[in-house]
């Protein structure tokens, strides 16, 4: 009897036992979709990551989920980063979930005509990398080496546009993803266009920053490249305030006739052909526009003041714009 009664009771036991792990295990906390952020901090250990589903009250117990990890031999496979969770999840979809690596992935513009500097803040903001690592890898001999740049920075090669990454993704991946779009952009026929009329892809770059910060409207993009084109043809100096301005260190935002004198490599109103390096990160249509420059000959545009430009070929016809357009202005 004593013996029926012992067999009835580890049958029980096991039954429990098997009810709670059941629970644990199988069933989610609740049907409805209570959603949480969860951040897995490198290094963190299997305990460690079960004790936070817990206390963010998305597994009923800790130590049935470190033994379903130890089951699947998952207590070293879970990557780190931020998970989208949510109570309606069980336990073993939370698992998958997290061994996948199907981390939170932020999304991030950015904008044409930014510097490499500017992208490094806006990416650094975003808390998805570290703005210092950013900043040093861009100019980092090394490393632009690898990426088989001939350049001594990324300046101009960081392509703008909508990105995804992970929060506390590696800067060597960012900047890698970045230069990776911008290869996809500058395909062979825009290669074969450059060596036609003899540009290198550096200055392609260069030429096609300067029209990213000089243009407002793309369909002044080609006439603005003609110009440069055409002053470059004639030896002229290129005189782009844009290329002045990325010169000054901590520019204030004024540009004086002081500073057109400032010997800089980027003084195009001292120094004759282009600057040894972009000016910022242009986007496609600049770079369109850098190797297909309009068919005009103008040597001379102004601001109008309301994004558009007027172009001419005399320097007679030039300053009676800027007359109009700028010294006017100023006086009214």
């Amino acid at each position: 009897m004593k013996q029926v009664l012992a067999f009835v009771c580890v049958l029980a036991l096991i039954g429990a036992v098997a009810l709670h792990g059941h629970r644990a295990l199988d069933l989610p906390i609740q049907e409805a979709e209570i959603h949480h952020v969860v951040e897995v901090p490198e290094g963190a250990s299997f305990k460690d990551t079960a004790d936070l589903l817990a206390r963010k009250g998305l597994i009923r117990s800790p130590a049935w989920f470190r033994l379903l990890g130890k089951f699947r031999d998952a207590e070293r496979a879970i990557k780190q980063g931020e998970y989208d969770l949510h109570t309606a999840m069980r336990p073993v979809e939370i698992l998958n979930l997290m061994v996948s690596g199907r981390v939170i992935h932020y999304r991030v513009m950015i904008q044409e005509g930014l510097t490499a500097a500017q992208i490094s803040t806006v990416l650094g903001k975003t808390g998805i990398v570290q703005e210092s690592e950013v900043a040093r890898l861009v100019s980092d001999p090394a490393f632009i080496k690898a990426l088989g740049i001939d350049a001594p920075m990324l300046e101009g090669y960081l392509y703008p546009d909508t990105y995804s990454f992970p929060k506390g993704s590696k800067a060597t991946d960012v900047v890698k993803t970045m230069v990776a779009r911008f290869r996809q952009v500058y395909t062979p026929e825009l290669q074969a266009q450059a060596a036609a009329i003899r540009m290198t892809e550096t200055q392609v770059l260069t030429l096609a920053s300067i029209i990213e910060k000089e243009a407002a409207r793309d369909v002044e993009r080609p006439v603005i490249s003609a110009v440069f084109h055409n002053r470059l043809t004639r030896g002229m100096l290129l005189q782009s305030d844009p290329t002045v301005i990325y010169g000054i260190p901590n520019f204030s935002g004024n540009l004086t006739r002081k500073d057109l004198a400032r010997p800089t490599p980027f003084n195009t109103y001292r120094n004759r052909e282009l600057p040894p390096g972009p000016i910022a990160n242009p986007g496609a249509s600049s770079i369109q526009a850098a190797l297909n420059p309009a068919p005009v000959n103008y040597l001379f545009f102004v601001s109008k003041n309301d994004g558009t430009h007027h172009f001419s070929v005399t320097l007679g016809e030039h300053n009676r714009a800027v007359e109009q357009y700028q010294k006017k202005g100023a006086r009214e």
